[in-house]
């Protein structure tokens, strides 16, 4: 199994910050940042780019052997001084594991994904300690929001999300400390990786061209069938050469006319064989491995390919469904207003919630008024207006305030809401349906390759900063 399948399962299995795209799914590496010299909520289309929400997407393992003893518990690797256990590597395997076969996908073999695991955590830990050592702090409330996001996430209150981990060895103090940490990791990435990024008239004139051929992989999502025909790690030439002319055989069948999913029942050793008939489901392109798109891209619906060889084994696919997602015409606009406090030293983010959520008090028993408030104490831009921000598309807000003002009826007033750029109390005024001008498309296409370009700024920032660490890789004691 290739790079990119590992990193696509792992990407799931961790409920880690790795992510795709954006827009209020979960903590996932790309961060918009303040350091760019933005200050509040700033109306130019490239920085309102949607960000991945500061809700972590976690979803919940099942119950694996991460709560076994430490027994034979050794020092596998050290970071910058910071010691990686082999406990630590084995936790986060079993959860890897348990997450990649409830997803159904092909399991990799246990010593490459062992590999990947550690090289995460080795990420991770150089991550946080550039944090720490930038003096990035996350509040005790930033923390608790994100833990009621995780809950909401999974239809469950906080007390239930506790019980639901507990069974599974996870307690409250470890998880809120694992949020935590991701919290670090994105706003450490929100203030070094957004300044990287800038969108050209160009980059979007290539994007609006290849979204019109259809075959912008960011743009569509495909459903496959598949058949896999694992090949063991150790396999001698004969037996690739037999599982070979096993997955031939499938792949005639198929394409003489032969059910798909009686094939994948017969043939395929991946559980969605026996399970959806090989089917793997309609999902953007990215989420799929390389190998499948490159595979599959520009071929017709309907269309059979392979075997095509992985590390994994062989494999027979079947385009069943595709759709390029253009962009829209029509969108759902919200008016907003909203009093913004900006934290620091001065301001915890803690103190800040508790001075909104005074507020809100005030506006709803009708003590005070909102527009007034926000003339008086918010420390943004839109102070002066009442902290009116006029009509928006979606997208144009970072995540953490886009994702609570979606939850809003008109006339509803959100908890504090925590950002980069401070601690929001937000007001959904009105909502509607409204066409987008061509200049509004283009700002939007402007914000899908904004979202790309920060992926892939993500990925070389991540590799300098792991280039600069000091790792020392151990063997286990004999």
């Amino acid at each position: 199994m290739n790079h990119r399948v590992l990193a696509l399962a792992l990407t799931a299995a961790l409920a880690s910050l790795v992510a795709q795209g954006a827009g209020a799914q979960g903590l996932r590496p790309s961060g918009a940042s303040s350091s760019s010299g933005k200050t509040g909520l700033s109306s130019s289309p490239s920085s309102l780019t949607a960000r991945p929400a500061a809700v972590p997407s976690v979803t919940l393992a099942a119950p694996s052997d991460s709560t076994a003893p430490r027994s034979a518990d050794f020092i596998v690797a050290v970071v910058n001084s910071e010691p990686v256990t082999n406990y630590e590597v084995r936790s986060r395997l079993a959860r890897a594991e348990a997450q990649i076969a409830k997803q159904g996908g092909a399991m990799p073999p246990r010593d490459a994904l062992a590999r990947e695991v550690l090289e995460r955590i080795i990420l991770e830990k150089v991550q946080l300690q550039q944090a720490r050592e930038s003096g990035i702090k996350v509040d005790d409330y930033a923390v608790s929001q994100a833990e009621q996001g995780v809950a909401r996430q999974n239809d469950m209150t906080v007390d239930e999300l506790y019980v639901r981990l507990a069974r599974e060895g996870v307690g409250k103090d470890r998880f809120r400390e694992e949020l935590r940490n991701q919290l670090l990791q994105q706003r450490l990435r929100e203030r070094e990786v957004e300044a990287r990024v800038k969108v050209s008239d160009l980059d979007v004139d290539q994007f609006l061209r290849e979204e019109q051929k259809g075959t912008d992989v960011a743009a569509m999502e495909i459903n496959l069938g598949h058949v896999l025909v694992l090949v063991p790690e150790s396999a001698t030439p004969a037996q690739v050469a037999e599982r070979q002319a096993r997955a031939q055989r499938a792949a005639d069948k198929v394409r003489a006319g032969e059910d798909f999913a009686a094939v994948a029942r017969e043939f395929s050793d991946a559980p969605e064989g026996q399970r959806a008939g090989g089917l793997l489901g309609l999902r953007p392109a990215d989420r799929y491995p390389e190998l499948f798109v490159n595979s599959t891209l520009g071929l017709p619906v309907g269309s059979i390919v392979g075997p095509v060889r992985s590390p994994a084994g062989f494999h027979v696919l079947k385009v069943v469904e595709r759709v390029t997602a253009g962009l829209p015409s029509t969108v759902v606009q919200n008016h907003a207003r909203h009093i913004l406090l900006r934290t620091g030293p001065q301001l915890s983010e803690s103190a800040a919630a508790a001075r909104l959520a005074d507020y809100r008090r005030r506006v709803l028993a009708g003590q005070a008024d909102f527009a007034t408030l926000a003339r008086e104490q918010s420390q943004d831009g839109s102070a002066k207006e009442g902290g009116d921000l006029g009509w928006a598309n979606p997208g144009r807000y970072v995540p953490e305030f886009e994702q609570a003002l979606d939850a809003l009826k008109p006339g509803d007033i959100s908890e504090p809401v925590v950002s980069r750029f401070g601690v929001h109390l937000i007001q959904l005024l009105e909502r509607r349906e409204a066409k987008l001008t061509q200049r509004e498309q283009r700002d939007m296409a402007r914000n899908v390759v904004r979202e790309k370009k920060l992926d892939e700024a993500y990925a070389t920032w991540a590799q300098e900063l792991r280039g600069r660490a000091y790792v020392e890789y151990r063997e286990p004691p004999q």
